[in-house]
């Protein structure tokens, strides 16, 4: 499961082409019925658009319009393309292809490379940052870690834009794009790029688009045989197309117009990569007869949400902004979104780790929760921050789901059982399908309480919890199911990438939430220099900026908090100012008139922890004086790399306690104390209440509850005072 969805698990398969129809709202219904010729969808955040567009290919299948091997519908990740495989799926529209475009061209590049070429399609280069440090070697030129990885950028840009390495200095400067190196550079790593692939017989994912295209173009038997195999195109989140996947899709199609697209120009946020809203607004003068629906009934987010939203676009600029979508929420009203101001990064990560505990304390699920920062390098502070208040979180962009160790291993496990059946002794106290699952996962490690502590332990745990809930909610949905059903079930949802949910709070980047929701969103960081981001100067690079953070606020359901840090560090000057994005939207910044149901709304805070107040300078390294900016530094007080005097006698013992203190409270370890914390407590051996205070990590929750237990084994009493056990 995607946070994105939100109904029931397993629902029924409707039992005829009308009841696909059911439950859609006007406008979704009328995109569902246009099923010939060009169609354009103007679907806003939250508005059903995938929906809608299932719901269509569903109907018209199920509706004997449609063939299903003749439709090709396409998006641009391979979780959307999955989460669309299984909504097809579940409405009884399963021999639809739903791919990306790299995977719906690779499949066809291979299927016909030996006709149009020869002998064996070159290796798929996985990862092109090697191949990438090589050409710049072969060049002479030095590019650090972060110079190679935005010169792998501008080569993917170059080639999704069909610019060849001698034109790139002039389309740099053409497209007005800051080359994180001189374009003439660029160009001859890209050149001698080229020329490595060739060399070792490899190609990358952009050449997977470019020979595909480069076949169809030369070869017309081989494009006419695409052509009658597909019949019927859809193309999900069409404002991100770039010119070459237009120039594929154009291929695909030939001179037909069945083509459905579905986007939103105020969605757009990938230019970097080469994407561009020019063809979805630019699709009804290409088909003059095209039909257009907009959806804008918004069924995600509250109506205090959704006003935020529209007022942030409402100061948008640029062609996009003249097309963008006013939203109607169909909720039921809210909370108002708040404002929150921070003296430091260090305060607004644990002012948030602290609404956050509170928002699971009222029972808002740690997997509805999500934190949404500009760039990835705004996270271990939070990392630490939700450790420290015994808050589990995951990251995104982690491996797949169903390709992990663990869940592969388990998958057998089960396999191996269903064949079994009554013949496997693990399953003879096994009453019903979950408790077949636990006993075949409790040999894989799973228990009925996490393991201590965090890293690959936790994730494997939580890998395994998440396939026993997944079981749960199959055998509520389906009481006779056996454990070959659910074996089934993981198949088919393997094939469409259709993951269960893995708890815990999301920490993500503004780039990794597109196309996920939840309950409760905390947008961090959101300071001129940083959103928009300090790079961002031209004023198109500007509204793209705008265009992220509204798509970070529609994420939000319920809860929305927005958030900002007037110094990077404690005590350090506060000359940071909110984001120019906020003014007339949060109080006391101005006006902006009647927008939706009013003006601002909201509250504004002023953040601040008990810990934090008597802070007067920066944070300094206690070995050699350096202002520490980072989050573990500034536990430790001292540089990463700076010499510590840490007791390890006293470490181990405080380690020892942890591991007791988790059992105790079914805990893992870092909700305790994380290492660094400890580590920390080791070094500098606290002997008072204020002593241990100070200790970034602790906190008065922490003191009271283990305060005199920590301070005990400081002053070496082997097993604390045992007056505060918990």
């Amino acid at each position: 499961m995607t946070a994105a969805t939100h109904s029931t698990l397993f629902p029924q398969v409707p039992e005829t082409a009308d009841a696909v129809l059911d439950g859609l709202d006007p406008e979704q219904r009328e995109v569902a019925l246009a099923l010939n010729g060009p169609v354009c969808v103007l679907a806003g955040a939250g508005t059903g658009k995938t929906r809608a567009i299932t719901h269509r290919i569903a109907y018209g299948v199920r509706a004997g319009i449609l063939q299903p091997a003749s439709v090709l519908a396409v998006t641009f990740t391979n979780r959307a393309a999955g989460e669309m495989r299984g909504r097809l799926r579940q409405l009884g529209a399963g021999g639809v292809q739903a791919r990306t475009f790299h995977s719906a061209a690779l499949r066809q590049l291979q299927f016909f490379w030996p006709k149009a070429v020869g002998g064996e399609l070159p290796r798929l280069l996985e990862r092109k940052v090697q191949l990438v440090a090589d050409a710049a070697a072969r060049c002479r030129i030095r590019l650090d870690r972060n110079e190679l990885r935005d010169v792998t950028g501008e080569i993917e840009w170059a080639k999704v834009t069909q610019t060849v390495p001698a034109d790139y200095p002039a389309a740099v400067a053409k497209s007005v794009r800051e080359a994180p190196r001189d374009p003439a550079e660029i160009g001859q790593i890209y050149a001698m790029y080229e020329q490595l692939k060739r060399d070792r017989s490899v190609i990358d994912f952009e050449d997977v688009l470019l020979l595909t295209v480069g076949i169809l173009q030369d070869r017309h038997d081989i494009a006419d045989q695409i052509r009658r195999q597909y019949q019927h195109f859809v193309v999900d989140e069409y404002q991100d197309v770039s010119p070459l996947q237009q120039r594929l899709l154009d291929l695909w199609l030939g001179d037909r117009d069945n083509l459905c697209v579905v986007g939103d120009a105020s969605q757009t946020i990938y230019s970097f990569t080469g994407a561009t809203p020019d063809h979805l607004l630019n699709f009804r003068t290409r088909h003059p007869g095209a039909t257009v629906v907009k959806l804008v009934r918004d069924y995600r987010s509250t109506p205090q949400v959704v006003h935020l939203a529209n007022g942030l676009l409402s100061q948008a600029r640029g062609r996009a902004a003249e097309h963008r979508l006013e939203l109607i929420s169909q909720r039921d009203p809210g909370p108002e979104p708040v404002y929150t101001e921070y003296a430091d990064e260090p305060a607004e990560a644990e002012g948030t780790a602290r609404r956050i505990r509170d928002l699971i304390a009222a029972g808002v699920p740690a997997g509805e929760i999500a934190v949404l920062y500009r760039i990835n390098a705004q996270s271990e502070v939070y990392e630490q921050a939700l450790a420290d208040a015994g808050v589990p979180y995951q990251l995104r962009g982690a491996e797949r789901f169903f390709e992990r160790q663990e869940v592969r291993e388990a998958g057998i496990a089960l396999r191996g059982a269903a064949r079994a059946g009554a013949n496997d002794s693990l399953l003879d106290d096994a009453e019903d399908l979950p408790a077949q699952v636990r006993a075949v996962l409790s040999t894989k490690g799973w228990t009925t309480r996490p393991p201590a502590g965090s890293g690959a332990v936790r994730d494997r745990w939580e890998s395994l919890a998440a396939l026993v809930r997944l079981a749960e909610d199959f055998a509520r949905a389906k009481p006779e199911a056996t454990l070959s059903d659910l074996v089934a079930e993981l198949d088919e949802r393997a094939a469409a990438q259709h993951a269960p949910t893995v708890q815990g709070v999301t920490l993500a980047s503004l780039h990794a939430a597109k196309g996920l929701e939840w309950d409760a969103v905390f947008l961090v960081g959101l300071t001129e220099g940083m959103m928009p981001i300090t790079y961002a100067k031209t004023d198109e690079q500007v509204e793209e900026e705008r265009r992220l953070l509204y798509v970070g606020v529609t994420r939000a359901r319920v809860h929305l908090t927005l958030s900002w840090a007037l110094s990077r560090s404690p005590g350090g000057r506060a000359n940071r100012r909110p984001s120019r994005f906020l003014k007339g939207l949060r109080p006391g910044s101005g006006s902006l008139g009647a927008v939706g149901s009013g003006g601002a709304s909201g509250s504004v805070e002023r953040g601040s922890g008990p810990r934090r107040r008597g802070l007067r300078g920066p944070a300094r390294c206690r070995v050699c004086g350096a202002t520490l900016t980072e989050a573990g530094a500034m536990k430790l007080m001292r540089c990463e790399d700076c010499p510590s005097d840490m007791d390890e006698g006293l470490y181990e013992r405080l380690r020892d306690w942890r591991s007791e203190q988790a059992r105790e409270l079914g805990q893992p370890a870092y909700c305790v104390f994380t290492d660094k914390t400890l580590m920390a407590i080791a070094e500098r051996v606290p002997a008072t209440d204020g002593e241990l205070a100070s200790i970034s990590g602790v906190g008065v929750r922490k003191l009271d509850r283990f305060g005199a237990e920590v301070l005990a084994i400081c002053a070496g009493e082997e097993g604390g005072t045992g007056e505060d056990e918990v």
